[in-house]
């Protein structure tokens, strides 16, 4: 790495790294607070503002990383973060697939009552009637 590269990103301390992982933190309890409330709102501002403090984390953990590594306790941090993220991104998951299934019993897809050409997608005789 040459000395130019260096001084353009310096070595960041310890306290450096705090800042964007507290915010990352702090952005977490919102999108978890986002997603016990019913306003959507909140929980899309919520996920904009975790994804725009995980973006500048990472830039911030790239440089510590290349200057000389990230202190134990920042990665347990992280790690920890990470794993908060997995679980949220997990638990919306299982709440969107229970919404679909919900949906389908409530509104089953019905199949159209014309096809392509025109022609009755539909069987001509249904039930019985004897006359």
């Amino acid at each position: 790495m040459s000395s130019l590269t260096r001084l353009r990103h310096p070595a960041p301390r310890p306290e450096d790294l705090e800042t964007p992982l507290g915010r990352v933190e702090d952005q977490l309890h919102e999108l978890q607070a986002a997603l016990r409330g019913e306003d959507a709102d909140a929980l899309e501002s919520a996920a904009m503002g975790l994804h725009r403090a995980l973006a500048a984390a990472v830039e911030h953990f790239r440089v510590a990383a290349r200057h000389g590594g990230i202190p134990q306790p920042m990665r347990v941090r992280l790690a920890s973060a990470s794993a908060r993220v997995a679980a949220q991104r997990e638990a919306l998951a299982r709440a969107t697939a229970s919404l679909d299934r919900a949906i389908e019993v409530l509104l089953p897809s019905v199949a159209p009552t014309y096809g392509a050409d025109g022609t009755a997608a539909r069987p001509a005789h249904r039930g019985s009637m004897l006359a």
